[in-house]
């Protein structure tokens, strides 16, 4: 009776139109992330003794980078199975060109990872700049101008997983970001997770976008296909954030130095 009933949602879900699937899946997004956000209120002060010690802000920061990783596992788990598992996106395995490629499921989850963008984003710019300053805001445009654009045109769904699959640094970020305000800088733990995190930023953020435009730029007679503004979207965007990576990337790597000199010269 639950899987019949199951299946006639899945069913009438997938006869919508694009728009309407985005608007329910975007909504299932914000979601997620309030649900997140208030999860990580109640579980932290189990975890963290000093949680209710925190400044306000503080507080508003440490919920808002819990819902971040969720949805950066949630995203980076997705992408992956794109990327690697599913034929979605294998050249052998389908006629219809990469560049058009896209399923039920795969716009579900960009939908809700924009309804991730554009919640997050919302409390970025409400409490700013406790959140983040100007290269967040411009980040979480980009990101979600790009997911909206493609699930509407039908387009380049797989550049856009490619970048998505980015996302699987932030808990390593956010960890951080913990570990400084619970006091554990000088941990294990701490030295642990910036190498991590030095290594999944290389990985995800710098090698992954140069296999990114190697993999446009022999795929450049498809691109020309697509609808024009993901034409230039994808001409424009990845450039941009290729650059904000770099640049975080050079902070990570003196970050990392520096707490590497200082371990060193402790021992």
């Amino acid at each position: 009776m639950f899987m019949d009933y199951t299946s006639i949602i899945i069913d009438d879900y997938s006869t919508l139109s694009t728009a309407k699937r985005w608007l329910l899946s975007a909504f299932g997004g914000i979601v997620m992330c309030k649900l997140s956000y208030e999860f990580t209120g109640l579980v932290t002060p189990f975890i963290f003794k000093g949680f209710n010690k925190l400044e306000k802000a503080q507080k508003l920061e440490w919920m808002n980078r819990g819902f971040s990783t969720f949805h950066a596992l949630f995203v980076a788990i997705a992408s992956l199975y794109f990327l690697l598992f599913s034929d979605l996106f294998d050249e052998n395995a389908h006629e219809e060109l990469i560049i058009y490629r896209r399923s039920t499921l795969s716009e579900t989850i960009l939908g809700m990872s924009s309804g991730y963008f554009l919640s997050d984003l919302a409390m970025i710019i409400w409490t700013y700049p406790t959140l983040g300053g100007l290269e967040y805001v411009l980040h979480h445009g980009l990101s979600m101008f790009s997911i909206l654009q493609s699930v509407l045109s039908g387009d380049a769904e797989y550049y856009i997983f490619m970048v998505l699959f980015t996302e699987s640094t932030t808990p390593f970020v956010n960890l951080r970001w913990y570990f400084d305000v619970a006091g554990m800088k000088s941990s294990k733990l701490y030295l642990c997770n910036g190498i991590a995190m030095f290594l999944g930023w290389l990985v995800a953020r710098i090698i992954l976008f140069g296999f990114f435009f190697y993999h446009m730029y022999n795929h450049i007679d498809q691109v020309r296909q697509v609808h024009m503004i993901t034409y230039y979207g994808l001409h424009m965007v990845p450039p941009v954030l290729a650059i904000m990576n770099l640049l975080w990337f050079f902070k990570i790597a003196k970050g990392m130095v520096r707490t590497l000199r200082k371990k060193t010269h402790t021992s």
